[in-house]
C-alpha cells in the first residue's frame, strides 16, 4: 500500500510538470510515469521510482532532477525498443522496455547527381575548428531548467523542410535533415522556444551553419538556430522563453532566407514538431 501511495504521489507531481507542456499528451503510465512521444525523433518526461540512485537508458547513464523528474529522447533512427532502468537504494532495480514507434521519412531520389561536390580548400581548413566549437558547446553544463517547459515555436511561418527528410544521390544516402526549416524573410525575429543559456554565439559565420546560435535548456537538451542574419545575445546570457534572440537570414550554406531549428538531447536528434506541437496559424 505504501508503494502505491508513493507512486500515486509521483504521478501527481509529474502531471503538474506535464501540464506546462504545449500539447495534451496521454496520461503518464508505467513505473517511470512517462509522458510524451515514444517514437523516432520523439521526446518524453518521466519520474524515477522512489529510492532511485541511478538511471540509465540503453545502459547509458542519464541525470534526473532532485524532484525525480527527467527527460529522455529518441533519435531519428532509434531502434524499436529502448530499455530504461533505475537502480534503487536497496540494491533492487526497476526496468521498462519502451516500444519506440518507427516513422516513415520523406525520401527524395536524385539518381543523376553525385552525393557531394568536392569541398573547397577553405572549407577543409575551417571545418574542424567549427565542429570542435559545436561539440564543446554541447558539453557545457549550465543548470538551465527550460527542459521542463512547454516549448514554443521560435518563429511562426511556413514549414519548408521537415525533420528526418533525406536525399539519395545516385544510390548513396545523404545526411538526413536534422531539424526543421521555416520559410521566413531576412530580419524576421527569432525567439527562445524555452528558457536557456547561450552556449555558442558564432562571432563569424560558419561554413555550413552561417551565423549559429545555440541554447542549452538543461539536462542535455539544446537548441541550434542556423543561417541567422544577426545574433542579439552573447555567450553565457541567461535567456527567458519568448525573448528575442536573433534574426532570420541566409548565411552559410543556404539557398534563401529561412530559419533552421534543431533540437538535440545527449546526441539524439529530435523532431521539433513533436516537441513544440503544431505550427500556430499566422495572424
Amino acid at each position: 500500500m505504501l508503494g502505491r501511495r508513493r507512486f500515486a504521489a509521483g504521478l501527481v507531481a509529474l502531471s503538474s510538470l506535464a501540464g506546462t507542456r504545449a500539447a495534451a499528451l496521454a496520461a503518464p503510465t508505467g513505473p517511470f510515469a512517462l509522458d510524451g512521444r515514444m517514437e523516432q525523433g520523439g521526446w518524453a518526461l518521466g519520474r524515477v521510482p522512489p529510492g532511485t540512485v541511478r538511471l540509465s537508458l540503453e545502459a547509458q547513464p542519464i541525470a534526473f532532477a532532485a524532484d525525480g523528474c527527467f527527460p529522455i529522447a529518441f533519435d531519428r533512427d532509434a531502434a524499436p525498443v529502448a530499455r530504461l532502468e533505475a537502480v534503487l537504494r536497496d540494491g533492487g532495480s526497476v526496468r521498462e522496455d519502451l516500444a519506440i514507434a518507427v516513422r516513415h521519412w520523406k525520401i527524395s531520389r536524385l539518381d543523376s547527381l553525385p552525393k557531394y561536390p568536392v569541398p573547397s580548400a577553405e572549407f577543409a581548413a575551417r571545418r574542424p575548428a567549427e565542429l570542435a566549437q559545436i561539440v564543446a558547446a554541447r558539453a557545457r553544463e549550465t543548470g538551465a531548467d527550460g527542459w521542463r517547459q512547454a516549448f514554443r515555436w521560435p518563429a511562426i511561418g511556413r514549414i519548408s523542410t521537415l525533420f528526418g527528410s533525406q536525399r539519395i544521390y545516385a544510390g548513396e544516402p545523404g545526411a538526413y535533415h536534422s531539424g526543421i526549416d521555416l520559410a521566413l524573410p531576412t530580419g524576421a525575429p527569432v525567439r527562445a522556444p524555452a528558457d536557456g543559456v547561450v552556449i555558442l554565439a558564432a562571432e563569424a559565420p560558419f561554413t555550413l551553419e552561417g551565423h549559429l546560435l545555440m541554447l542549452d535548456h538543461g539536462m542535455g537538451l539544446s537548441s541550434a538556430f542556423l543561417h541567422l542574419s544577426r545574433i542579439d545575445v552573447r555567450l553565457g546570457d541567461r535567456i527567458a522563453q519568448g525573448q528575442p534572440i536573433a534574426a532570420v537570414g541566409a548565411t552559410g550554406r543556404a539557398t534563401g532566407p529561412h530559419l533552421h531549428w534543431g533540437l538535440m538531447w545527449r546526441g539524439a536528434r529530435i523532431d521539433p514538431l513533436l516537441v513544440a506541437g503544431a505550427m500556430p496559424r499566422m495572424r
